[in-house]
């Protein structure tokens, strides 16, 4: 069975920013054909649960105080690729509008719940170790729905 890579919080792990899961329904459905990776780049990169709020800005993650935490997001990217090497991954599944996993949208930088085209620090490491990276509507409807 295929390994697919997948957003922790995704499947209710409760690593958010504000200590919370973001448990998709979807994941049910996707399990029955795929193994599923959950994995937390921002955790991965060292940052704490409950954490203060990122976004992207200019291409830095900038926390809401102002912080640069762009190499935690970095750091957590790269240790993320030893057990999806492992598991030789070629797929994933991500949070969109995230600082590290926004597949499309990300948030813009101002802390005001405004939206951007872009892509997330993890989605770009992804993507340059071709790794396809989509959705989870996205990744239901290419191999879950009719199939």
């Amino acid at each position: 069975m295929e390994t697919v890579i997948i957003s922790a919080c995704l499947v209710g792990d409760k690593v958010r920013y504000d200590g919370k899961g973001k448990y998709n329904p979807l994941v049910k459905e996707i399990l029955m054909k795929f193994e599923l990776l959950p994995l937390c780049p921002e955790v991965m990169g060292g940052l704490g649960i409950p954490r203060i709020p990122s976004e992207i800005r200019s291409g830095v993650v900038i926390n809401k105080e102002g912080e640069d935490v762009t190499h935690y997001f970095k750091e957590g990217a790269r240790k993320c690729m030893n057990p999806i090497s492992y598991k030789h991954c070629t797929k994933a599944i991500l949070t969109d509008r995230s600082p590290s996993c926004g597949v499309h949208e990300i948030h813009n930088g101002r802390f005001d719940g405004g939206l951007l085209k872009g892509e997330g620090i993890f989605t770009k490491f992804l993507k340059e170790h071709n790794i396809e990276v989509y959705t989870i509507e996205e990744f239901y409807e290419e191999f879950i729905k009719n199939k």
